[in-house]
């Protein structure tokens, strides 16, 4: 019998998905709470949750859960590593891969050589992680195979020395941010605040959302409903919403030069709170 997938992520399609959530390789046990939990999109990570000398092994898990009915996004070893290409060609028969995280992307063609070695179509989530990385991330969000770009912020900050506040992290956050709109990709997801739940966590989504990131990393199940909550339209915004399409509907004339924007803006958090059954919660 298939390991049980939330019905609703598994629907949600992963140019809308919010919360993705990080489920380490190194134990099989993981894949299955975290397919299961709130998160839209489940990635399962073969490269810092997995040692050097269990990175074999960690594959080999992966791939047999992906040919055993799981189906998931995975974490592969950047291509400047040894396990790259190992990781590239198993995945590529892997019934059940949903796309694949390359970590630590710094240029554009490691995007394209990392999608030509898969299945003709699988998507690339590029990961960038350190400072050549946000220089680029244009060149990367434009580059062949891209889908979506992310924000490794805990490596970004061990190679600038950057603090973790929101200040500190603008500028990446807006490159990433102003690339995805360059490359016409989704927003991008910004990185996970580990050990944060709760209020403490809505807080970091404000900020997420702010910048106009529009998706976030994290590592436990339970954050996940947090995080699509946070990075949802609110309850105001889709009454606004509501209210002003109904007057559109209804034959409102344009007023002045913010209408159309104002209505777009209507339009877009109508059509999220569809994908994310928002409109009665």
């Amino acid at each position: 019998m298939a390991p049980f997938r939330n019905s609703r992520a598994a629907a949600l399609p992963a140019k809308l998905s919010r919360s993705w959530l990080l489920a380490s390789a190194a134990d099989e046990a993981n894949f299955a709470p975290a397919l299961a939990s709130e998160a839209d999109s489940v990635v399962f990570d073969m490269e810092d949750a997995v040692p050097a000398a269990g990175k074999a092994e960690a594959r080999e898990r992966v791939v047999e859960a992906l040919s055993t009915g799981m189906t998931a996004w995975v974490r592969v070893n950047g291509i400047e590593t040894e396990y790259w290409a190992d990781d590239l060609a198993a995945l590529s028969k892997a019934p059940g891969l949903r796309g694949v995280m390359l970590a630590m992307t710094e240029k554009p063609e490691q995007v394209t050589h990392t999608a030509m070695r898969l299945q003709a179509g699988t998507p690339v989530l590029a990961l960038v992680e350190s400072a050549l990385g946000i220089e680029n991330a244009t060149a990367i969000a434009s580059a062949p195979g891209t889908f979506r770009l992310a924000f490794g912020v805990g490596d970004f900050r061990r190679d600038t020395g950057a603090s973790d506040d929101p200040m500190a992290l603008a500028y990446a956050r807006s490159k990433l941010v102003v690339a995805s709109r360059v490359g016409q990709l989704p927003g991008p997801i910004d990185g996970p605040t580990p050990g944060t739940l709760g209020e403490k966590l809505l807080d970091a989504c404000k900020v997420t959302a702010s910048m106009g990131m529009t998706g976030k990393l994290c590592l436990m199940p339970e954050a996940a409903d947090t995080i699509n909550k946070g990075l949802s339209p609110s309850e105001s915004e889709i009454v606004w919403a509501h209210e002003l399409l109904d007057a559109h509907a209804a034959g409102a004339v344009v007023g002045d030069g913010s209408y159309l924007p104002r209505l777009a803006r209507a339009q877009k958090i109508s059509s999220l709170a569809d994908s994310y059954g928002l409109w009665n919660a």
